[in-house]
């Protein structure tokens, strides 16, 4: 195989006149110039914000944005819980200590008794609560039905890795079939310290 012969003084020219007219699909982003590095600054006192009145109307004081927290980790994909914990899980030896049924509740109230019945079960001192949701149902059948269903069980662990108590979480298994099998969840609580 030879290597390219590289272009002509000609061709080079007819080339810059061709690219001249071309509107990139994507313009390269202007590069932010430097910030330069100052001395921290004196203490000096803040002078307090000056008020407009807008036709009688003071608008709300400003408030300084606070750092974003990093986001937690999801309790699902955490291994929060040793080999005996989940052998006990599968073979369904242990009794879920709390259960929090969320059937017949629209999303904002199955959010708030999910929140509210995690709460009671860590001040209780439980271990493992079982969260009923119902089961997921097949895409084809809700289309069929023209409604969407099984709207709660989709946004669970979400709810739950985005909680309040998520950093009490130790993990989330799926219930065995006598404690509602895929239409249910345990949620494995850590030991309060």
């Amino acid at each position: 195989m030879r290597p390219p012969r590289g272009l002509s003084p000609d061709e080079a020219a007819l080339w810059r006149r061709v690219a001249e007219t071309v509107t990139p699909l994507h313009p390269p982003k202007p590069k932010p110039p430097p910030t330069p590095v100052a001395a921290p600054p004196i203490a000096a006192p803040v002078p307090a914000p000056m008020v407009r009145k807008i036709k009688g109307r003071v608008p709300p004081p400003r408030v300084a944005p606070t750092p974003a927290a990093a986001a937690p980790q999801r309790p699902l994909a955490a291994d929060g819980l040793d080999a005996t914990w989940d052998r006990k899980l599968a073979r369904g030896s242990i009794q879920p200590d709390v259960t929090i049924d969320l059937h017949g509740m629209n999303l904002t109230m199955a959010h708030a008794r999910l929140n509210g019945g995690i709460a009671q079960a860590l001040a209780m001192g439980s271990r493992v609560v079982l969260l009923i949701a119902g089961k997921p149902r097949p895409p084809s059948e809700s289309e069929l039905r023209g409604e969407t269903r099984g709207a709660i069980r989709a946004k669970l662990l979400d709810w739950l890795a985005a909680g309040p108590h998520a950093s009490r979480i130790a993990a989330v298994r799926p219930a065995q079939p006598r404690h509602g099998g895929s239409g249910a969840v345990y949620i494995v609580l850590r030991k309060a310290r």
